[in-house]
């Protein structure tokens, strides 16, 4: 099969020719009908992320936002079967820590990123691997197809998770989103779908157009304006109640908290670069004065996905809204290099893998 081989951090991709992968008893195999090219690709390729485990030794293949449908199911897999068409969440799960037993799969114990170790090897490939694949396939209702799915992938369904649970987002409410990228302008759909009143802020006028497609009610660029802070103060009457930092970098994440008012809450859903490490300098007295809640959000566990299906299904989400462009596997190495200049718009998804 072909597939996208990351050889050397930073160093060009190739599309390379492997064998398929055989299903482990617990595991199932699904030939991918599309998978997202996201930042989180090009962070892993840029040999960031080693301070969390996210950092594979190559060879290895790259992709973590799949969609698919089951060729090869294994012996002990008892509730998915040949032929159905699946969404397959990045953060594979156990099923059997306290975690998994409680809802949160999503941070289980023995959580194995899809993409980003050696345990579980890409989705930018002809077909992948699921583990444990009575937790992490996740069967797509009637009415939902795999093309549909293919915009469910790490940004939209971490972004669900973050707005819908973590963020608890609630009609009414002002909701700054900080960095426009593909989990940004997912946000600002999935809170406005909610019955927020969004804000988006970035630097390129672009992504905030397309910000404003998806339901953002003002936005804010910040390469335009003096301090984008006072900018969202100044239209919330106050500050926002829930923020979110879609980039993770210490401007955006500062700029995020700085935006709320008293009692708001911040959700945390980027990660940070090689730059800082994962440590961002954050006005923890500001917190303690305001009633500040920070809040991380991780991906979405396996068994809340029929909610945020459901949404699709009734037209209140549209995921491929978010799908700026196709692509075929030859062209997810330009993809990715061209977000090492912020220049994608919208989520990119390969959905032709034999090319």
């Amino acid at each position: 099969m072909q597939a996208v081989v990351l050889e050397e951090f930073r160093e060009p991709l190739d599309v390379q020719e492997l064998e398929r992968p055989d299903p482990e008893p617990h595991g199932v195999v699904a030939a991918v009908e599309g998978c997202g090219v996201c930042r989180s690709d090009w962070h892993c390729w840029q040999g960031d992320w080693d301070w969390f485990g996210y950092r594979p030794e190559p060879p290895h293949i790259l992709g973590h936002e799949p969609t698919g449908t089951v060729v090869e199911v294994g012996d002990d897999v008892e509730n998915v079967e040949e032929g159905q068409e699946i969404a397959i969440p990045f953060n594979f799960a156990c099923g059997k820590c306290s975690l998994c037993r409680n809802g949160r799969e999503n941070i289980c114990e023995n959580h194995i990123g899809l993409g980003f170790m050696n345990e579980a090897p890409g989705a930018f490939a002809e077909e992948v691997h699921i583990p444990n694949g009575d937790i992490n396939a996740v069967p797509l209702p009637d009415g939902i197809d795999v093309e549909t799915a293919a915009g469910c992938g790490c940004r939209f369904m971490t972004s669900y998770h973050g707005m819908a649970h973590q963020g608890d987002v609630g009609n009414g409410e002002d909701v700054v989103v900080h960095g426009c990228g593909g989990i940004g302008l997912s946000a600002v759909h999935i809170a406005n779908a909610l019955g927020a009143n969004v804000i988006g802020v970035d630097l390129m006028d672009a992504k905030l157009e397309r910000a404003e497609e998806l339901g953002a009610v003002a936005t804010v660029n910040a390469a335009e304006v003096d301090d984008p802070v006072t900018e969202v103060h100044d239209i919330t009457n106050g500050g926002a109640d829930v923020s979110v930092d879609a980039l993770e970098i210490e401007t955006t994440c500062r700029n995020a908290v700085d935006s709320l008012g008293n009692g708001g809450r911040h959700v945390q859903i980027g990660l940070t670069t090689s730059d800082e490490r994962g440590e961002i300098p954050l006005p923890t007295d500001e917190i303690v004065a305001k009633e500040i809640e920070v809040i991380g959000s991780l991906g979405l566990q396996p068994s809340r996905y029929p909610e945020m299906l459901d949404m699709i299904q009734s037209g209140k989400l549209d995921p491929t809204a978010l799908v700026e462009k196709t692509i075929d596997i030859h062209q997810v190495p330009d993809e990715l290099e061209a977000m090492t200049d912020f220049d994608t718009v919208g989520i990119p998804v390969c959905n032709d893998f034999s090319s």
